[in-house]
């Protein structure tokens, strides 16, 4: 389990690293704002269809030899991000990151849930969600405060992460032998019960969401702060990109004691404050923007953490993973989906502009989507959820057996 927590960490820190250094990219490149969110929007556009390819490639081949080949192409992606010397390299970095960690996700989460009871299957998911958001906020976090006060800030993080990967692939390696398979891989087609496609759908938009607002900080905010703003520590600006996924982090646990609808709906009332100050500022103030990047990152938690939570509860346990890839496109998608929506805006808006607009239309959806919470909720469970689960949707797990689909 510690090798698969280890692996997912850092694997999403080396997909963040390049939050902070967007802005130094941009001036020494000379590319548009355009292609910035493209550079930054690849990764998730990548991860989404990867996921669904390579999510059952842990069956057929262990997980060992997923996760080994996730660490050569995240290494490869560092290294594209290193030797870096157009935005044509940048974009090929961003795809094998996205690469790497869309294979390796199904891999590792299978690796930390398979040896937990069914009691305890629960906190291993939660682990897995929480290791996931807490590389996402170390990589900004740390590439802001090595570009600021150590020397290369445009490949030293990188070689940091190439460090990590190494003790990630001696860690890997360590792990049991395959042993022959006799499944054929082939690539996931999620089917979503007909009993809870309502609450899927809520899931998956109040997913998308929180992920929206976190992709609008990971993507914009550096360079709105350093234009806006004329903030130029990259170590500050790191710092407020991270603090959005560290408070994310710090508020997930909380899922489990008030249950996953209420979970999302304060995780949206949340992210309706954030959103709305980011409509109003553009994310030009510095204060607003701090203060909107707590907020938002407690959102997100809760609102994330209650979706999986969810959906985790009602599932039928002989499609819970398909149905949970399927949650994590949405994930994906909203992460770098709306920033290429940004960036064709920036073609005729300055940039500021552009995230205050897009702030806007992702904070009128929050009362819709509030609204359908409540009626997902309302409705009757399908027979195959637990009915103490169902009925909460909290992130405690059923004490039965349950089926796994992933083993080693």
């Amino acid at each position: 389990m510690r090798t698969a927590v280890y692996l997912l960490v850092v694997l999403t820190v080396g997909a963040y690293l390049p939050s902070p250094l967007y802005p130094g990219y941009q001036h020494a490149f000379g590319f548009s704002d355009l292609t910035m969110t493209l550079i930054y929007a690849t990764f998730a556009l990548v991860s989404a269809p990867a996921l669904l390819l390579f999510g059952p490639a842990s069956d057929a081949f262990g997980p060992r030899t997923v996760l080994r080949t996730s660490v050569v192409v995240a290494a490869l992606a560092s290294g594209c991000f290193a030797l870096a010397a157009g935005p044509a390299w940048l974009l090929a970095g961003r795809a094998a990151q996205g690469l790497a960690l869309g294979a390796a996700t199904g891999a590792a989460t299978a690796l930390i849930t398979k040896h937990a009871s069914a009691k305890d299957r629960g906190r291993a998911s939660v682990l897995a969600s929480m290791a996931f958001v807490a590389g996402t906020a170390a990589g900004p976090i740390a590439a802001g405060v090595l570009a600021q006060y150590a020397p290369a800030p445009q490949v030293l993080p990188y070689l940091v992460h190439l460090v990590l990967l190494a003790v990630g692939w001696h860690r890997v390696s360590a792990l049991p032998a395959p042993a022959s398979r006799v499944r054929r891989w082939r690539p996931t087609r999620p089917h979503i019960p007909v009993g809870m496609r309502l609450l899927f759908a809520t899931a998956a938009a109040t997913g998308f969401l929180a992920w929206t607002a976190a992709g609008l900080f990971l993507a914009f905010i550096p360079s709105v702060l350093s234009r806006a703003a004329q903030i130029n520590n990259l170590a500050i600006t790191g710092g407020i990109v991270g603090a959005v996924l560290a408070c994310s982090v710090l508020s997930q646990p909380l899922v489990a004691r008030c249950g996953a609808c209420f979970a999302q709906l304060a995780g949206l009332g949340a992210l309706l404050l954030s959103l709305g100050a980011l409509a109003l500022t553009g994310g030009g103030s510095v204060p607003v923007t701090v203060i909107a990047a707590v907020t938002a990152g407690t959102g997100h938690g809760l609102a994330y953490g209650g979706a999986t939570a969810a959906i985790d509860a009602a599932a039928p346990a002989d499609k819970r993973a398909a149905i949970s890839s399927a949650l994590y496109v949405a994930f994906y998608l909203g992460a770098g989906g709306p920033a290429v929506a940004v960036g064709f805006l920036t073609l005729q808006y300055p940039l500021t502009m552009a995230t205050s607009w897009l702030s806007a239309a992702a904070a009128a959806l929050v009362p819709l989507i509030g609204a359908a919470i409540l009626l997902a909720n309302r409705a009757p469970q399908p027979p195959h959820a637990y009915p103490h689960l169902a009925q909460n949707h909290s992130v405690q797990q059923p004490t039965a057996t349950r089926t796994e689909r992933m083993q080693e």
